[in-house]
């Protein structure tokens, strides 16, 4: 005890030292900001007075030199605020740095060396620049990954000149609020998970937060990859994966000059807009600029802008709500089959086809003459490089006959105003109606072309289901489904309605960016995607497409899908699409999010040889109520809510099977209690009573969590045993569910 007084004393002055030279930083940092806030006031006013007068011509050759001089004024100024934007971010990195500088210490000593070095780790990097000593290394650097590999004992790092060894002889963490010190430990793997566990009981913040002080070896070994072009990770519920990514992200952002990221070479594509809300505050806390996070539905719609195509969330509900298990079937079938690499060859064997079969060539003529054949066009299309997307190759084709056009234009204009000017009504406006007559044929003419060199998308796809000899006759040798006639019949019914269907969205994008190309965003140099169990090969074959230049971290859980069985072989399939030079898998089998007893309750609803282990926190058994009628029902969740909010936990979820059904308990309940629901489109925070479709939970964590309507009628079917995993292993701290009528069967 008297030594952990002696060391305390110690770590406070040491506190207060760095704290010291933190604020000396941040009050120069200031008073430049002040001096550079004015200097561009007094730049902005210059070249206002500069410019105040107008300049007559700006192509005189006298303007041209008062255009250049304006210019360099303006150039000043943007470099000016450039550099005030720099000092503000390190003023905001400063400002956190004097509240909590550092979260952890290692005592290192290097290989070869006498001395121990103390190295405290924080999030961001704290240095005396004039004589380059770091007081406080940034938790992304190579010395600290030891930190988080390494135990009292031999270590090791890969710092940019090679592997650097040495030998840990103390691992400390501190716990700083507000520039004070409340205590520290020595850490041991005991201690360190003690730590971790007393930071897990604590209730879920309404927006998720960065981990630092708490990352573990194989996340750490996640976060730092660099060497793989296609970094996979299988995360089960609750093991951090989401958490990791981001952290991922910021660590990318940080690396050296060569392959250091911005904020606009990265994107996130998330399963909804409510988890891109609720991730958003993670590289902000880590003092990195927040990235552009999209969902797939975004994407679709910016790829096929005009098309009313059904979303995944709608496609979900449909699904769910549906009466008929055959229908149910047909609707899983259907996307399962056009999503995928079977059906991604009849796609690129269609695609080739469609010069040949699909499009109408028509001779051109222009002043009297055939200028393009029929046949020749045909011809050249199919002879023009194939690396050029059909679509392009027919605005190529377009392009030449209109040169052809032109040079004939002279000759065609003269004959025009000769053909006028035998009309004495138009003697005195020859020029200008000989002028309209060629525009009038040039439309005409455009409007011929455009017909077979401009491609109705969507048109095409309906021939490919219009006639099933057809299709089968394209699908020769390609393994199909056994009720590929009722999926042909099912699309081409939809199609009748003129409803596009959730895949029919999918293949329709696939076919616009192969026919036409699609640059998404050439910058994007990282692409980070979550929960991608829930992907099928052609949303893999879209990103290919989109960003093939990319490297990629891509999160998912096998166990977490709604309308399809996954196994590990799934990250197979990613790699086989994606075919990157460098890619490997880890799984991350620890949870670290639900108690013991509310992991071992939602265990029953996977496969025995499931490998999920827990981080064995203790808590509450899940508890099964059931009600005699709706009335009680209410009464019995509205009775649990208050008992949630009386233990003073902070997100109470309530989970519903599907839309239609959280909707329905929301209008029952928001007269008694106060309690908000979570539509397909909210953006909010999760603090507070919530009540949501239960798929739109996925990624979202819960103080407590209120499984609704847990009877035989929402959930009898192994598609709903994944549905209750999910909706069980998002409660942090304590699971309830309620059913009325005949208890589901799956709860046995």
């Amino acid at each position: 005890m008297e030594n952990y007084e002696v060391e305390f004393d110690f770590e406070v002055k040491h506190l207060r030292h760095i704290i010291t030279i933190a604020e000396k930083q941040l009050s120069v940092i200031r008073q430049n900001s002040s001096r550079q806030q004015s200097d561009i006031i007094e730049a902005k006013k210059e070249l206002w007075e500069n410019s105040s007068h107008s300049i007559s011509n700006l192509w005189s050759k006298d303007s041209f030199y008062e255009l250049i001089a304006l210019n360099q004024y303006a150039n000043s100024v943007s470099s000016k605020l450039s550099t005030l934007e720099l000092g503000a971010n390190k003023m905001m990195a400063l400002e956190k740095t004097v509240q909590s500088p550092y979260f952890a210490r290692i005592d290192f000593q290097f290989e070869g060396e006498n001395e121990v070095d103390q190295i405290y780790i924080g999030r961001t990097s704290l240095i005396d620049e004039t004589d380059v000593q770091i007081y406080v290394y940034d938790w992304r650097s190579p010395l600290a990954s030891v930190f988080y590999r390494f135990g009292v004992g031999k270590a090791f790092y890969d710092a940019p000149n090679g592997r650097i060894s040495g030998e840990v002889s103390l691992k400390r963490q501190f716990e700083i609020h507000h520039g004070v010190l409340e205590y520290f430990f020595d850490a041991d793997v005991q201690i360190m998970d003690e730590f971790l566990r007393k930071l897990l009981s604590q209730n879920a913040s309404s927006k998720m937060k960065a981990i630092v002080e708490t990352i573990q070896k194989d996340q750490d070994i996640v976060i730092r990859d660099i060497e793989n072009d296609l970094m996979m990770v299988q995360g089960v519920a609750g093991s951090g994966k989401t958490s990791v990514a981001l952290h991922r992200v910021a660590y990318l952002m940080y690396q050296g000059l060569s392959s250091k990221l911005s904020a606009h070479n990265i994107m996130i594509i998330s399963p909804n807009t409510l988890f891109e809300r609720y991730i958003s505050n993670v590289l902000p806390e880590l003092g990195e600029d927040n990235v552009v996070s999209v969902n797939f539905d975004d994407m679709l719609k910016t790829i096929l802008p005009s098309m009313p195509i059904q979303n995944r969330h709608q496609f979900l509900e449909s699904l769910l709500t549906c009466k008929s298990e055959d229908s149910a079937r047909l609707m899983k079938k259907s996307l399962e089959f056009k999503a995928s690499t079977e059906f991604k060859e009849i796609l690129d064997r269609f695609m080739d086809d469609i010069p040949r079969k699909w499009i109408e060539f028509s001779d051109i003529d222009y002043d009297g003459k055939c200028i393009a054949s029929r046949t020749l066009l045909k011809a050249e299309i199919l002879d023009r490089k194939k690396a050029v997307p059909l679509g392009l190759r027919l605005k190529q084709l377009e392009e030449s006959i209109f040169k052809k056009v032109h040079e004939m234009r002279k000759v065609r204009m003269k004959k025009l105003r000769d053909f006028v000017i035998n009309y004495k009504e138009h003697i005195y406006e020859v020029e200008e109606f000989s002028r309209l007559l060629s525009i009038s044929e040039s439309t005409v003419l455009l409007q011929k072309i455009e017909r077979f060199t401009k491609l109705d998308i969507l048109s095409l796809y309906k021939e490919l289901f219009h006639d099933p000899k057809y299709f089968h006759r394209l699908a020769a040798g390609i393994q199909l489904p056994d009720d590929i006639d009722h999926i042909l019949n099912f699309t081409q019914e939809n199609m009748k309605r003129g409803q596009l269907s959730f895949e029919d969205g999918l293949v329709l994008a696939f076919l616009q960016l192969k026919l036409y190309g699609f640059q998404y965003g050439n910058s994007i140099k990282q692409v980070v995607i979550d929960e991608a169990q829930d992907y099928y090969p052609l949303h893999f074959e879209l990103l290919k497409t989109l960003f093939p230049q990319a490297r990629y971290t891509i999160l998912g859980d096998i166990y977490q899908t709604i309308e399809k069985p996954e196994e590990v072989i799934f990250f197979d399939r990613i790699n086989k699409i994606l075919d990157k030079k460098k890619s490997a898998l880890i799984t991350m089998n620890k949870s670290f999010r639900c108690t013991n007893e509310i992991l071992n309750f939602s265990k029953k609803f996977l496969q025995q040889d499931s490998e999920i282990e827990s981080f064995s926190r203790k808590g509450e058994v899940p508890e099964i109520y059931e009600a005699q009628d709706q009335e009680e029902f209410d009464e019995l969740v509205i009775r649990e809510i208050r008992f949630c909010k009386e233990a003073e936990y902070q997100s109470i979820g309530l989970l519903c099977k599907t839309e239609k059904d959280a909707i329905s308990l929301y209008h029952r309940l928001k007269e008694q209690l106060a309690i908000r629901f979570i539509g397909s489109d909210t953006i909010t925070n999760i603090k507070g009573v919530f009540v949501l479709p239960l798929y739109m939970a996925k990624g979202l964590e819960f103080d407590a969590v209120l499984l609704c309507d847990t009877n035989k009628e929402h959930y009898s079917t192994e598609d709903d045993k994944k549905l209750l995993y999910i909706g069980c292993t998002r409660a942090l701290h304590r699971l309830s569910l309620f059913y009325t009528g005949e208890k589901s069967p799956l709860l046995y």
